[in-house]
Parts: C-alpha cells; structure tokens; sequence
C-alpha cells in the first residue's frame, strides 16, 4: 500500500466533452484532460514519473545538495529507490521493509514512523553512502547493493539510466529539463497575511525550501515592502510569492537555482504552487503546463534587467 506524505518539515502542509466541440476547443481543454505527471529530459532520453514519484524524486535528490554531496549520490539513491519501491513511499514490503527505500526496523534504521518520513528515511540512506569510501567510483549497483544488502544485487543497474536522467535534472545540472504537467486548480484559502507578510500557502512554500535546501537568502514580499522592478500585478503585491536568491550570478549559483526551481515545479501540486520562473524561463501550472518551460518575456521597465529576467533569484507564487 502507498502512502503518499510531503515533506515532513514545516509541520503541513467529469469533465466530458460532447462529440460536436470542435477541434480547437478539444485542443485547448486537452491538457487539462491529460492524467497529470511529470518528465525529466536530458541527452535525448526522457524519464516520466507520476505526481507522487515526482515529489520523491525531487526531495532524494534535494537532501544530497542539502548535505553537499554530488550528483552521483543521487544517481545512485534514484536507483535504489527505483528499485525498493518504484519512488513510493510504502507502509509494507517483504518482512518488515517500510517507506521509499524498503528500510526495515529489524535492521537498526529507526523506527516505523521515522521510515516513513521520507525525509528521514532519504537522510539514513545518505548516512550509510557517506560511510562507504570511494563510493563516488563505485558502480552504482555496488553502493547501492553496499548500503542495502539486497537479495537481488544487480537489479539496482537496471535503474542507472533512468536515476541519471533524474539526477542531471533535479541537481539542476540539466537546465529547464524536469517538468510537470499539472491540470487542476486549488481550492481557494484564506489570502490573510501572516507575520512573514505571506499568505499562508506562499508561506509555506518559503519555510520548505528554507528547510530542505539549508538557509538560502530568501525574501518574501508584502504590500508597502516591493522592491523597484516588479511589475504592478505581481503576486509580490498580495502576498502570495517568494523570490529565492541566488547571488552573486554564477555556474555554481545557477545550477543551485535551478535545483531549487526544478524542486517547486515537482512539489507544486502538493504546495499549490501556481507559477516557478528562473534564468528568463517561466513554467505555469494548469493549462499551459503542458508546455513546460517557456521563454520568459516581462514586460518593458526600468527596474533591474536581473530582476525581471530572474536570473539571480527563483521566483514562486502560489495559487490564491
């Protein structure tokens, strides 16, 4: 049985169309008719992931650049889990095996409710990585089978490909290349500012990437606090969006930031994120989420080039 959780961090968080619409109606409603899911693409191969396997994804991949470690260390977490559990967290498995990378009580990696989290559950696993010298050369199918001493040692390589994909994306090594497509719309919640000068949601959102990504500068701005350079309509003005930074502008702190854009398009379901924009690319949950990343064109100001192209910060803003 699947147990679908968020992150366990900031104490949370028939359509039917008749046979005369015609063809430009069908296409506009499409992708909201299409099931939802995400994708990740990098060197020609694509990897496609339902919501729940996405948020997991993300957040395996999202603990490693937390602990500083490489991409590698994701690549080879994917595996496992990909393995364990198909990027599920699971209240059952063989014997007494629990949560997204079958850890089991009996065996010393904590108790049934700390598997569970997936948070907890991905950090153990790291611990065990870190413990193992060299692993960084090791064959994937080695460092997994290492930490997990699984009775099907091989079966980790036939995820390598795919956990790659993931990891050159999520880590933000892959610019614009994960993405998700996402139909529904929220529930309307109350819009009432909290101390943050955020609504609750937009709050939310500000203290899970403060949480998982270890402190990165982070404003959130209120009516009478937006700086010079957004555009009058912007969610800033409402309380509903964060700016995440990533100064000064440079490789390091680009891949950084689109590890932290990648992140919010695979939890905006959960999050009821609205609209991630980084590095002149903006992604749009609903109908044009299908389309994934597209061209960011602002309109024309006289504020900062850097702000408005949101090349030295990511932008979020959730739904009302």
């Amino acid at each position: 049985m699947k147990l679908r959780t968020g992150v366990a961090l900031v104490g949370l968080a028939s359509v039917g169309v008749a046979a005369a619409v015609g063809y430009g109606l069908l296409r506009q409603v499409a992708p909201i008719l299409r099931p939802d899911g995400c994708t990740a693409t990098v060197d020609g191969r694509t990897v496609s992931l339902d919501v729940e396997q996405a948020e997991n994804a993300a957040l395996i991949t999202a603990v490693a650049i937390n602990r500083g470690m490489p991409a590698r260390a994701a690549t080879i977490a994917l595996a496992t889990a990909y393995q364990e559990s198909k990027l599920y967290n699971l209240e059952s498995g063989d014997r007494d095996s629990l949560g997204l990378f079958q850890q089991r009580p009996s065996q010393g990696w904590g108790s049934e409710d700390d598997i569970l989290d997936p948070y907890y559950a991905t950090n153990a696993f790291y611990d065990a990585l870190a413990r193992l010298d060299g692993y960084e050369g090791m064959r994937v199918t080695v460092a997994a089978q290492r930490v997990q001493r699984s009775g099907f040692p091989e079966a980790y390589a036939d995820h390598e490909a795919d956990a790659r994909v993931l990891a050159s994306a999520l880590s933000g090594n892959s610019p614009h290349a994960f993405s998700c497509r996402l139909g529904g719309t929220p529930d309307a919640a109350t819009t009432r500012l909290k101390r943050s000068g955020l609504t609750p949601r937009a709050d939310v959102v500000r203290r899970e990437v403060d949480s998982v990504f270890g402190d990165p500068p982070l404003g959130g701005f209120a009516p009478g606090g937006v700086r010079s350079g957004h555009m009058r309509g912007s969610a800033h003005y409402d309380g509903r969006a964060v700016d995440i930074f990533v100064r000064p502008i440079s490789r390091a702190n680009k891949i950084r930031g689109w590890a932290i854009a990648h992140y919010l398009v695979a939890q905006a379901d959960r999050l009821d994120i609205k609209t991630v924009i980084f590095d002149d690319r903006i992604w749009t949950a609903g109908r044009k989420s299908g389309r994934g990343w597209r061209d960011y064109d602002p309109p024309e100001s006289s504020g900062d080039r850097a702000i408005l192209e949101h090349r030295d910060h990511v932008h979020v803003d959730v739904y009302s």
